[in-house]
């Protein structure tokens, strides 16, 4: 007998020790702060996001030995099959979004932003198949758009559905989401650092020194999973980039502002073909991105593509000013078609292509004037680049970082920032300029605007603040009074007849010295929410009460007052 009672007190104090431990992680992560716990879920779930883009990365390599076009004349081009993919792409593409969810159609990078600011950068998992194989089809296809627009949907999708499975707080949860598109990103370019300063200025758009190690070490594990996939490649480090001399700095200036009027101009008619379109239907919109892609490409099959060909031109020896104009014109309207019209992709490896011919066209430009700018191209090449990308996607500093992985040349960091500050001003201040993104945003009616308060009241759990020194009873009216004298001021919940939860108070009647028992029912929240989700049900009388649950109503575990999240308020920890 006594052994019986022996082994049952290990088995309840091992039950108790994994409640214990399970409480105890579960309030690490409600915290704002570092943690272990943190950076070891995100170090997993970007394991799994990483796996996902190199999965992508490998179909798109294998199916491209296949569809690009080798024609190197017009009667070749016109009479290659691969030169009319864009219209077969278009075709797959609407046959892909018909046959997928209904309820979760959108996707993208302004998609993503919605979700990170609105929704704890929730994406539902439905949407991944359909991001996943029309972006593939676009590329494959030969629309003018960029890889690292799947690679943030997914890498977000597949980091907050684990999140999600492990039912985490949901202030980590967005942060579990944003390593993963730091995952998706670096595994995308093998450019770990830009991954993270990416997220930063474009997703998060705010630095909070917790977010940054899970944010990193997801990186991390998405560069080395690229590197042991395809090796450790820095896509433009063929490219000849030459330390320039300070007395060429007056040309970089002049080109900085050449960059911004180009970058405004592109921003704008981009934005403009995305609005007036929204008007048509999809099927629609898709076939007139693949018959202009396709017309472009019977011409200037360099224009295709992600931006690869584009910059083997702009990098090419002797190329033709003419020629260059005349891609670059190509490469601006294959792009805006592709981008505005609704094909899925993204917009930084046509960004770059763009950003390479400009920078080559002013190059050349320059030799005319001054010869001795030859031996520099390659190096107008990527500062073009860096301009284009940090201007149109207003992250300049994501930018620079970004081209000096992908070079492994440090001699590009003092001239792109010297020619990035002019165009950046030109382009927005000068001209008017708006971020791509956030207009796409404004365009579908997607919010995105959440005030400073609440993004502070966001960032920590229920379960930081929450009081679980309380007592719940059953409803008896004889023994409440009994029970609330003898809480010694915690707090006393009462579950009524009809299962609700109520609040006990004694309450001192005006002009008497007496007090009467009153209760009135709270509603509860799950141990997931954040304060701000407090915020939203009490702020409404700016009085009152919620309870806290784990898993389930009957599993109550805390309560928060008004008064508690007002101190928290006033506090200026947020």
């Amino acid at each position: 007998m006594q052994s019986k009672l022996n082994k049952a007190a290990i088995i309840h104090a091992k039950r108790a020790t994994r409640k214990y431990l399970r409480n105890e992680f579960r309030d690490k992560l409600s915290q704002a702060k570092i943690s272990v716990q943190l950076c070891a879920l995100a170090l997993i779930f970007a394991l799994i996001a990483s796996g996902v883009i190199i999965l992508f990365r490998l179909l798109l390599n294998w199916a491209s030995d296949f569809t690009i076009s080798e024609a190197s004349n017009f009667n070749e081009t016109i009479t290659d099959w691969r030169s009319y993919l864009p219209i077969v792409g278009s075709g797959i593409i609407w046959l892909l979004y018909k046959i997928g969810s209904k309820r979760h159609r959108r996707m993208g990078i302004a998609y993503v932003l919605h979700r990170m600011k609105l929704h704890y950068g929730k994406l539902p998992l439905q949407s991944a198949p359909g991001q996943f194989f029309q972006a593939l089809a676009a590329l494959i296809t030969n629309f003018s758009v960029g890889r690292e627009g799947p690679a943030i949907h997914l890498g977000a999708v597949s980091a907050s559905v684990l999140a999600e499975k492990f039912q985490l707080p949901d202030n980590s949860v967005r942060i579990m989401s944003a390593s993963g598109i730091a995952a998706g990103i670096a595994a995308t370019f093998n450019a770990p650092l830009a991954a993270v300063i990416f997220v930063f200025e474009v997703i998060i758009r705010e630095y909070k020194i917790h977010y940054f190690f899970p944010i990193m070490l997801s990186a991390i594990c998405g560069a080395l999973s690229s590197q042991l996939v395809f090796g450790n490649i820095h896509e433009y480090d063929l490219i000849n980039v030459i330390h320039i001399p300070l007395d060429h700095y007056p040309i970089l200036l002049l080109g900085g502002g050449v960059l911004g009027v180009a970058a405004a101009t592109f921003n704008y008619s981009l934005l403009k073909v995305t609005e007036s379109s929204q008007s048509y239907p999809l099927h629609q919109r898709l076939l007139a991105a693949g018959v202009i892609t396709t017309l472009i490409g019977l011409v200037l099959p360099q224009a295709l593509g992600s931006g690869d060909l584009a910059i083997h031109e702009a990098v090419s020896e002797s190329p033709s000013i003419l020629f260059l104009l005349l891609l670059l014109t190509g490469k601006i309207i294959a792009t805006i078609a592709a981008i505005g019209l609704g094909v899925p992709g993204g917009l930084i490896g046509p960004l770059y292509g763009i950003g390479a011919l400009v920078g080559a066209i002013l190059a050349l430009v320059s030799m005319l004037m001054f010869p001795g700018i030859e031996p520099f191209v390659g190096l107008y090449t990527i500062v073009g680049m860096t301009v284009m990308m940090g201007v149109c996607l207003s992250a300049p500093l994501a930018a620079l970082v970004a081209l000096l992985e992908l070079t492994n040349d440090a001699s590009i960091i003092l001239p792109a920032m010297f020619v990035t500050i002019p165009a950046y001003l030109l382009a927005y201040q000068g001209l008017g300029a708006k971020s791509v993104f956030l207009k796409q945003l404004d365009i579908m009616g997607l919010g995105y605007k959440v005030p400073p308060m609440n993004q502070g009241l966001q960032k920590k759990g229920v379960r930081t603040l929450m009081d679980s020194r309380f007592v719940i009873v059953k409803d008896d009216s004889e023994l409440l009074l009994e029970v609330l004298k003898r809480a010694e001021g915690r707090p006393v919940l009462v579950r009524n007849d009809n299962d609700e939860i109520e609040m006990l108070q004694l309450e001192m009647q005006s002009f008497e010295d007496s007090t009467t028992l009153s209760r009135h029912t709270i509603e509860g929240l799950s141990d997931n929410r954040t304060l701000d989700d407090v915020y939203q049900v009490l702020s409404k009388k700016r009085s009152g009460e919620v309870f806290i649950y784990r898993g389930n109503p009957h599993n109550v575990v805390g309560v928060i007052s008004w008064n508690m999240l007002y101190q928290e308020i006033r506090s200026g920890q947020l």
